[in-house]
């Protein structure tokens, strides 16, 4: 991206995404979990309710940003941020990590998509809206450095203080910082304010319902939606129970051995999760060109689905029978099976939905996907505690993959 267009608030922005994604949490929330005494069937029930106060806040927060203004309403979402990780940090009950979800669920429904608004108000502010790709593009790179560096910033935190609440308290630190940087941001980013309106909120609740079952309605329009909403939800339920997995294999390493087993194993979750973070974004890059060894984008979204849900069962029985490093190898494949699909899931349902629905459907899709999420996620818990995680691992995969395997024949 030429020079000219990387003024003063192009590196604003470019310090949001890195900042924002510096959740320390992330690689070591299940590990916390377990260390403060959690089954995995609870584990599953606060990650339904963050998932499923999301979906529900996303849609009042959208008309409230409106009528209080972009930067404000972004100040709301990092106080909300972090007032929930300093209550992860001193807690130790269930029912306060559930309010702390919540209290996330808010902070993630007030950012979502309200910055990409304030990136395309400037852009439209300064005539430069053709850069919108170049824009979001570099911009979101420094996002994806954030992830990666921020998995090795964890680790060393864990390293360091030899447990995993610090990293909730280190969190606070870019998040206050994030917020700082939005009281910076100008007035003109707030976009045209409206004034709220209770009937309004209604319609949206009203619409969004209304959307939902039209989607059940029409079989053809329901497929589409399976075929990108079911291995996203799937991903989204099981992706962070790779954690005790990393710390299964850290522990059997005969290395470290004078060291505790949370400072064991951050060094290996440090290490593979930046490595993940690095791949994963390659192959987002690479989804344009695997489409195009298809003669139509069902084909490979059919194939990659069905390939993920087998990269999770034989995680699991390589699992079963303590073949850690192989059943990681695996369980990183279904991190890259999402990655290539969605941006493919997305150009699928824009092909065959009517232009004038599109906004409509993708918002469902979403809606599907975390409803899917919610759902499995206490389900992947509770097999584990029944079994154990690899269990748990073939019977949500091996489920998953017959009953699409019926419900999704014959779509193209």
């Amino acid at each position: 991206m030429e020079k000219k267009y990387k003024d003063l608030q192009f590196y604003k922005f470019c310090a949001y995404g890195f900042l924002k994604n510096l959740r320390f949490f992330d690689p070591f929330l299940i590990l916390f979990f377990l260390e403060k005494g959690l089954s995995y069937f609870q584990i599953g029930i606060l990650y339904s309710i963050m998932k499923i106060a999301t979906n529900i806040l996303e849609i009042p927060t959208g008309i409230i940003a409106d009528s209080i203004g972009r930067r404000r309403s972004m100040v709301y979402s990092f106080s909300s941020y972090i007032i929930s990780f300093f209550i992860f940090y001193v807690s130790s009950d269930f029912y306060l990590f559930s309010f702390a979800m919540i209290l996330y669920a808010f902070g993630e429904a007030f950012r979502t998509g309200t910055h990409k608004a304030m990136i395309l108000e400037y852009l439209k502010i300064k005539g430069w809206t053709n850069m919108k790709v170049h824009y979001y593009g570099n911009t979101r790179s420094w996002s994806q450095l954030g992830s990666a560096i921020s998995s090795l910033l964890a680790a060393s935190i864990v390293f360091i203080s030899g447990n995993y609440r610090v990293i909730f308290l280190a969190s606070i630190i870019p998040y206050i910082l994030d917020l700082i940087l939005m009281l910076t941001y100008p007035k003109e980013l707030d976009g045209e304010l409206k004034e709220f309106n209770i009937n309004n909120l209604k319609n949206s609740f009203k619409n969004v319902l209304h959307e939902f079952i039209l989607s059940f309605k029409e079989i053809k329009l329901l497929k589409s939606i399976l075929l990108t909403a079911t291995y996203s939800g799937y991903y989204s339920a099981i992706k962070d129970f790779l954690q005790p997995i990393l710390k299964n294999f850290a522990l059997s390493l005969p290395i470290f051995l004078y060291l505790n087993d949370e400072k064991r194993s951050s060094i290996v979750i440090g290490i593979v999760y930046f490595i993940l973070y690095l791949i994963t974004s390659f192959f987002s890059r690479k989804s344009g060109k695997f489409s195009e060894r298809f003669n139509n984008l069902y084909s490979p979204l059919i194939i990659t689905m069905n390939l993920g849900f087998i990269f999770g069962i034989l995680s699991g029985i390589l699992y079963e029978n303590n073949l850690f490093l192989f059943s990681i190898i695996f369980y990183i494949g279904i991190y890259l099976i999402e990655n290539l699909r969605r941006p493919i899931g997305v150009a699928y349902i824009s092909e065959n939905i009517n232009s004038n629905i599109l906004a409509s459907v993708l918002s469902v899709e979403s809606q599907l996907k975390t409803i899917l999420g919610a759902f499995l996620v206490p389900l992947i818990g509770l097999l584990a505690d029944k079994f154990d995680i690899g269990i748990s691992l073939i019977i949500i995969s091996s489920s998953l993959m017959i009953i699409n395997i019926f419900i999704l024949k014959n779509n193209n």
